[in-house]
């Protein structure tokens, strides 16, 4: 059995809290990129949180909307991957798209360019008595399609955004094609992030078999929408293996082909599905990149 993953990967995640002030942003993730570079020169994946640019708000998606790839954010990122010779997962942030607004996460090589964009497909619509009610679609657009990209010399990663790992078919789809990890950069808040986040992120680990990562922003009480942190990692058996609080920190971590081999040749669900019985439903899903 060979591991989706082909070599070695090593992985930072920059949980920063962000400013209203976009440009404030772009020097804020320069400064954690060059920070994460020192401390691992080897790095080969860096990762930042939903909403890096702006704040997660309703009220300002549309405010802080740019056009993709044309927009200053994706510029921003392609520049910044091409000068440190770093793949970047950019998180996430608001896309005008003709008369559509969508929350957009991209992807770039260390040659800087875009080889993968994933629009949030389900939109977060909640209401929590006397908790929080937060309802995406009333501003937003949801994609339509699953993610799955080649990180160039490693394998297949699957790609959603926060409200997405709550449902497994994203995840399972990702998997049965190949992928070797689940990233969603997410903000989830104070209210569901105790709740579930751990949980969500572990039992998509184990249904796959496959690294999940969990990018969010730091928690600022300061800002309309609390964060909840706790950007983590979780490896194919389901364990988390780093984690981070809730301010602003650097989390690495670096995942093994052989993680993944040992946890499926122990457990070996994939031969033991029963499609007779249920559907496989990555034969359905649609599938993108760019």
């Amino acid at each position: 059995m060979s591991s989706p993953l082909l070599k070695r990967l090593n992985v930072a995640l920059l949980q920063f809290a962000a400013s209203p002030i976009k440009n404030e942003n772009f020097i804020k993730v320069e400064s954690l990129v060059t920070k994460a570079l020192q401390n691992k020169p080897n790095l080969d994946l860096i990762i930042l949180p939903e909403c890096f640019n702006s704040p997660y708000s309703i009220k300002l998606f549309k405010k802080y909307g740019e056009q993709i790839p044309s927009g200053e954010t994706t510029q921003f990122l392609s520049q910044l991957s091409l000068k440190n010779k770093i793949n970047i997962i950019g998180g996430s942030y608001p896309e005008h798209h003709e008369d559509k607004i969508y929350n957009t996460s991209t992807v770039f090589n260390t040659q800087g360019e875009l080889i993968a964009k994933h629009r949030k497909a389900h939109l977060f619509n909640i209401d929590i008595p006397n908790k929080i009610t937060f309802q995406e679609s009333r501003v937003l657009d949801a994609g339509n399609k699953a993610t799955l990209f080649e990180l160039p010399s490693f394998g297949k990663i699957g790609l959603g955004i926060c409200y997405d790992v709550r449902f497994p078919e994203l995840s399972m789809t990702c998997a049965r094609k190949g992928a070797f990890a689940m990233v969603f950069p997410s903000a989830f808040n104070t209210t569901t992030g105790p709740l579930h986040w751990e949980t969500l992120a572990r039992s998509r680990a184990i249904d796959n078999q496959v690294y999940v990562v969990m990018c969010s922003p730091a928690r600022d009480l300061n800002a309309k929408y609390h964060a909840y942190g706790h950007s983590l990692v979780v490896d194919p058996m389901g364990k988390i293996v780093v984690e981070a609080g809730t301010e602003e920190e650097i989390l690495y971590w670096e995942m093994d082909p052989e993680v993944i081999n040992s946890t499926r040749q122990g457990i070996p669900i994939d031969g033991q599905r029963r499609f007779d019985i249920y559907q496989d439903v990555s034969e359905t899903t649609k599938i993108g990149d760019v």
